[in-house]
């Protein structure tokens, strides 16, 4: 019982230290972002197969697989630049039938692909709506160097948490000394859905209504907490 109060006690002196404020010293803290074009389209879509048997269905995913490789290549994209994100293979059943009776294997495999020409997801977003074997097709859009972009939105945050405590000091007639402590946390945004160009029953794409317009800017935020020495 006695190391375990001594140890209770020791606790509530820490947490007491670390909430002890800093004398001579001023607060603040800000939201600050940064907006930026987006730089990298991602494609994302299935290929799928079903067959009577697992080899069967296997070797049908290969062949769509390959026709997904060759359409890169003749777009000038290397196909080594597609990331597989997940690979599945499950039995079929029927099961209206009373001993849910097996009719087939699934294949299916997800497939991620960046382009930083967004002049070729038009085409290639076309040809892989006209492959049977494919399907649950999305494009979004972010940015490529992340990390550097929550940096100027971390700066951004900064000047205006240091601006609030340079007022704070002027109203106290004090002047502002160095930062004595910060605290940072920065948010990226999700994807953003981009409008694509389907065929409809055979018919050529359309050109969506948007095709014209500027990609929607993406906004990084970041927060800081800072204290600053009064002098």
């Amino acid at each position: 019982m006695k190391r375990i109060t001594i140890a209770i006690l020791l606790c509530t002196v820490m947490a007491a230290a670390q909430q002890t404020p800093i004398l001579n010293s001023v607060t603040a803290g800000a939201d600050g972002k940064y907006e930026a074009v987006p730089d990298t389209a991602v494609v994302q879509f299935n290929i799928a197969a079903q067959e009577s048997t697992s080899q069967a269905a296997y070797d049908r995913a290969s062949g769509a697989a390959e026709q997904v490789r060759q359409l890169m290549r003749n777009k000038g994209i290397d196909p080594a630049s597609a990331q597989i994100g997940s690979y599945s293979i499950a039995p079929v059943f029927d099961y209206k039938s009373p001993k849910r009776k097996l009719v087939g294997y699934a294949i299916s495999t997800s497939v991620t692909l960046k382009l930083k020409d967004f002049s070729k997801i038009g085409p290639i977003v076309q040809q892989l709506t006209d492959l049977d074997l494919t399907d649950n097709q999305s494009i979004s859009y972010t940015l490529d160097n992340m990390e550097a972009a929550k940096a100027k939105a971390v700066v951004d945050a900064y000047h205006k948490a240091r601006a609030t405590a340079e007022v704070i000091a002027a109203t106290s007639n004090r002047p502002l000394g160095e930062l004595l402590q910060a605290s940072v946390d920065s948010y990226e945004p999700a994807l953003r859905p981009m409008i694509k160009a389907m065929s409809v029953n055979g018919n050529p794409a359309v050109t969506p209504p948007t095709e014209q317009f500027t990609p929607q800017t993406l906004t990084v935020t970041a927060h800081v907490n800072a204290i600053f020495a009064l002098k």
